[in-house]
């Protein structure tokens, strides 16, 4: 059973994890087809589809035939224009319910995406974390910056395309929180909070790639015992109140929202108090 009022976008797909990059440089299509047919088994709400680099026909041909197996929607996944245009085209809705496909993901740098929706309707997953500056992409390491950024975003989502709030989905981007030396955290929680308390974003959806919250921490602590709650349902217990109702994950974990005196959530609260080394430490101290 899932987090109530959490949809979970299928992240197996993805040439960036290793076991799926291994499926596709062996052309191993039948595999690919079982994680997409295990992902929505499983219960993922969409399934996201990224071929990497391999162009704009291979990302249509992956389209099609993940659709020929599920009648979920799609997320079509790529900061590539022609591969999203690709994908696009060959998305069809009336295998999915009628339901737009989510096109992830749109920076302000990347604003040419929007033009896309005049051919193929999409619900955008609008990365907020970069901004623009001199015409080149900068991240953001405020929330205010961030909040600010994702202001432009939806001005642009509305200008050009006229989508309405409730097809626009904000990412504000995550980091690992073994690793998270600069805060990028704390920015993240900060600008949920202000998108949240910001009547225009009313409607809007806010999602995070939550698996990379936890790359590199260790399954179990370091005697051999299980982690009694993971790091990343301490998030969702903290994000899921400030508006986050979207995440790309797993749908083999068990997500779940904490008790206020779980040592995970009284980890995650300290690690996202902590300056630098400290929040670092203190991820440790939990696995120790």
């Amino acid at each position: 059973m899932g987090i109530e009022g959490l949809t979970i976008i299928g992240e197996s797909i993805n040439d960036s994890v290793p076991s799926t990059h291994k499926l596709y440089e062996a052309n191993d299509i039948d595999g690919i087809m079982a994680l997409a047919q295990s992902q929505d088994e499983g219960g993922a709400a969409y399934i996201d589809v990224n071929v990497g680099l391999r162009g704009p026909g291979f990302m249509a041909d992956m389209v099609r035939r993940v659709q020929e197996i599920t009648s979920k929607p799609l997320s079509i996944d790529t900061p590539d224009v022609e591969m999203a245009e690709a994908g696009l085209e060959a998305y069809d809705a009336g295998r999915a319910g009628g339901k737009l496909p989510i096109l992830n993901s749109i920076t302000v740098t990347r604003a040419a995406m929007f033009d896309l929706y005049k051919k193929q309707p999409f619900r955008p997953i609008l990365l907020s974390c970069e901004r623009e500056e001199n015409g080149e992409s900068r991240p953001n390491r405020t929330g205010a910056d961030n909040y600010q950024t994702a202001k432009v975003l939806l001005a642009m989502a509305r200008e050009t395309s006229g989508m309405p709030n409730d097809d626009c989905i904000f990412d504000p981007g995550i980091a690992p929180i073994g690793s998270d030396i600069e805060g990028i955290n704390k920015m993240v929680v900060e600008t949920l909070r202000l998108i949240h308390g910001d009547a225009d974003f009313n409607g809007t959806h806010r999602s995070v790639g939550l698996s990379n919250f936890t790359v590199m921490l260790p399954p179990k602590r370091a005697d051999g015992s299980p982690v009694k709650s993971p790091l990343e349902s301490a998030f969702l217990t903290i994000a899921m109140p400030l508006g986050l109702d979207t995440i790309i994950g797993s749908v083999k974990r068990k997500y779940q929202i904490l008790d206020p005196g779980d040592d995970a959530l009284v980890c995650l609260n300290d690690a996202l108090a902590a300056e630098g080394h400290e929040c670092i430490m203190r991820v440790m101290a939990y696995y120790s």
